[in-house]
């Protein structure tokens, strides 16, 4: 896993968060009572979605070395942000090295950041571009991403019948099944989902942390009876879902937990047309790192 320490600062709970001292959203604090000097904090945002039901985003400064939020907010679903103006205090401001975007739960949300670091990028000259590149966010761009999947059902006997009712990320070789897919390892807080998308919406074929390992539903609900191999993937046998009738296949980048059935932003790999090349054949997906959500951050003083 990439090592990072900008990361390593803010998986670290640091002594004060417990005594309460950097619990409110902006930072800072009273002197002698007075209010504190503050800053406006701008946040651009470029391919960032909704979230679902129970989860909202939130910014942090990282600050001394530790972490010091600097509000909530959502996005609608025109990719609007709720707020994109946050006070921040000046003292903050002057002292921050980097800034992280969280995605954190509505309820029960903890003081410190969750583990989904989506975007982060250090300051300089009060202003920062955001990354998920960044090794204070998942540490990978995803531009290296591969792979290729083939058409089966190893879960049925027939699968000259209805090969074109599975997908499997794989490929095959002279010594059976092997990995197809190339991926960066995650951080904590993230994993990998495969899709199958047609007319209907996005159907997930499991999700998985490694690629030469079987995803969380095996070979699916609608899979046949037979074994299936230790990859991702899933069988489409009960109800029969043919995959070469304008489907598409995606492998998605998804928080852990997940905040919505839907794929998330961040899809690394997509094949827009699964295509009837035969049993076991190979069929590459397109890099779409060019999509990943990106922003800038800058401080307006005076």
């Amino acid at each position: 896993m990439r090592k990072n320490r900008h990361r390593e600062l803010l998986l670290v709970l640091p002594a004060c968060w417990a005594a309460g001292c950097a619990t409110n959203p902006g930072g800072g604090g009273s002197d002698g009572g007075s209010e504190p000097s503050t800053v406006t904090l701008r946040l651009t945002l470029e391919g960032v979605e909704p979230l679902g039901e129970g989860f909202e985003y939130e910014g942090w400064l990282i600050v001394d070395g530790a972490p010091v939020s600097t509000g909530k907010f959502g996005v609608v679903a025109d990719g609007q942000l709720s707020t994109t103006d946050f006070d921040v205090s000046q003292s903050d401001a002057d002292s921050a090295t980097t800034f992280v975007l969280t995605i954190e739960p509505v309820e029960n949300d903890p003081p410190e950041p969750a583990d989904t670091h989506l975007l982060a990028g250090d300051l300089a000259d009060d202003a920062a571009d955001l990354t998920v590149g960044h090794g204070a966010a998942l540490g990978s761009d995803f531009a290296t991403a591969a792979g290729t999947f083939i058409l089966n059902t190893p879960s049925t006997a027939d699968t000259d019948d209805d090969f074109d009712q599975g997908i499997w990320w794989l490929t095959i070789t002279e010594g059976g099944p092997a990995v197809s897919l190339e991926l960066p390892e995650l951080p904590a807080g993230w994993v990998y989902e495969g899709w199958v998308a047609g007319a209907d919406g996005p159907i997930s074929t499991g999700r998985f942390s490694m690629a030469d390992a079987a995803d969380d539903d095996g070979a699916g609900a609608t899979s046949g009876p037979d074994d299936f191999p230790p990859f991702p993937g899933q069988d489409f046998i009960d109800p029969a879902m043919v995959l070469t009738a304008g489907f598409a296949a995606v492998i998605s980048v998804e928080p852990d937990p997940d905040d919505a059935a839907a794929p998330f932003a961040i899809k690394p790999l997509v094949d827009a047309d699964i295509e009837d090349v035969g049993i076991g054949v190979d069929q590459s997906m397109g890099n779409s790192a060019a999509t990943n959500p990106t922003g800038s951050v800058e401080f307006i003083r005076g």
